[in-house]
């Protein structure tokens, strides 16, 4: 089974934090989509006959395509790759964009599974995040979406935030809760060099989070999400009985992948390819007929590194057992020292097979991973 993504690069504005691929000039767009099915035929035989099982739009907004774009994608996925009975079709959507008609229209199109950007219900942080829409905009989108029967809804929250304190947080979970999706992502956030926050960071603008503070945070997130029945399948995911991610989760089981659109990575098992990160070189390319990408083949420590820094956010942890087996690196005695400070500290167990974080390593998930990359 395997698993398509496939990139929207456009904004109706600019979030201070994001730095993801993403243009506001919407005047490409109908040239990208032209690409992005060039794109679709010149790969048709990435995957080599595997079952695609999800398929997930990301972005960007690619809530600002419309019904008709979308389902030309869709159809000519359909077309090039052999599609299981039910696939999961994600689309990211922003809470501006969720009309009652435009919900109308998704509802009528094979998009079975929408992940809302909501952030916070903060009104005022969602002005220092430069986000395009209010608290209750947020609200309506997502009870709309279930009065027309959406029942796979997932909701983005960030934590983390500089003057955000465990009140504040506290009324995001509360208000999450109470809209009932079955499930809810939540990230810490972080500042990176080339967003807005990066450079009030660097003008002394902005003051990150006490780590103490964040760990608070994070505690609170896990103690109220599992009191509220949600599995944490993965340290930033928590989802009710059976509505986990398919799609990212087989990101992080080390399924292949075909990432389509500018700035989209793929992953064949042994090689990541990497698309050109600019709408134009991306469109250019492929009007020419020549894939717009790079390509990276992975090492044995690649690949041992990979599976160890994406297997340990998983609540099951990292199958030593197939590490050995597939890649003859015996995790338990090369890092035995690590390992075992760890064990006596309780951040790490050892299940069977599996090697996992405690409820309090999730705390220091990236101190523990350093240890733990060779």
């Amino acid at each position: 089974m395997a698993g398509i993504y496939i990139h929207i690069p456009y904004c109706k504005q600019a979030c201070h934090y994001c730095d993801f691929h993403f243009s506001t000039n919407l005047n490409t767009k109908s040239d990208l989509i032209d690409a992005i099915l060039k794109e679709i035929d010149l790969q048709k035989d990435y995957l080599k006959g595997e079952i695609v099982e999800t398929i997930y739009f990301g972005g960007g907004t690619p809530s600002i395509l419309s019904k008709q774009e979308l389902d030309s994608i869709l159809n000519r996925v359909s077309k090039e790759f052999s599609i299981s009975e039910n696939p999961e079709i994600t689309l990211e959507s922003n809470p501006d964009d969720l009309s009652q008609s435009k919900l109308k229209a998704m509802k009528s199109s094979s998009i079975n599974r929408l992940s809302i950007g909501i952030q916070t219900f903060d009104d005022k942080i969602l002005t220092y995040f430069n986000r395009a829409h209010h608290s209750k905009m947020a609200l309506d989108a997502v009870t709309t979406a279930q009065q027309l029967g959406f029942k796979n809804i997932s909701i983005d929250l960030i934590f983390g935030v500089p003057n955000q304190t465990l009140n504040v947080l506290k009324n995001d979970l509360e208000q999450a809760l109470k809209l009932n999706t079955p499930h809810i992502s939540i990230y810490g956030l972080t500042i990176e060099e080339n967003t807005v926050f990066g450079k009030w960071e660097k003008q002394n603008k902005l003051t990150t989070i006490d780590e103490d503070l964040a760990a608070e945070h994070l505690e609170l997130i896990m103690d109220t999400l599992a009191a509220a029945g949600y599995n944490q399948y993965e340290i930033s995911n928590f989802s009710l009985e059976g509505f986990e991610s398919k799609h990212n989760s087989s990101y992080w089981h080390g399924k292949k992948y075909l990432g389509l659109g500018p700035g989209a990575h793929s992953f064949n098992g042994i090689e990541r390819q990497f698309n050109y990160a600019h709408n134009i070189k991306y469109i250019k390319k492929l009007q020419d007929n020549l894939l717009p990408s790079t390509l990276e083949k992975l090492s044995s420590e690649d690949q041992i590194n990979e599976t160890i820094l994406t297997q340990i956010r998983l609540k099951e942890g990292i199958n030593c057992e197939h590490l050995k087996n597939s890649h003859h690196f015996d995790l338990i005695d090369e890092k035995e020292d690590s390992i075992n400070e760890f064990l006596q500290m309780d951040l790490l167990k050892i299940s069977g097979n599996y090697l996992r974080l405690t409820s309090k390593g999730k705390l220091l998930a990236d101190f523990i991973t350093e240890k733990l990359i060779i």
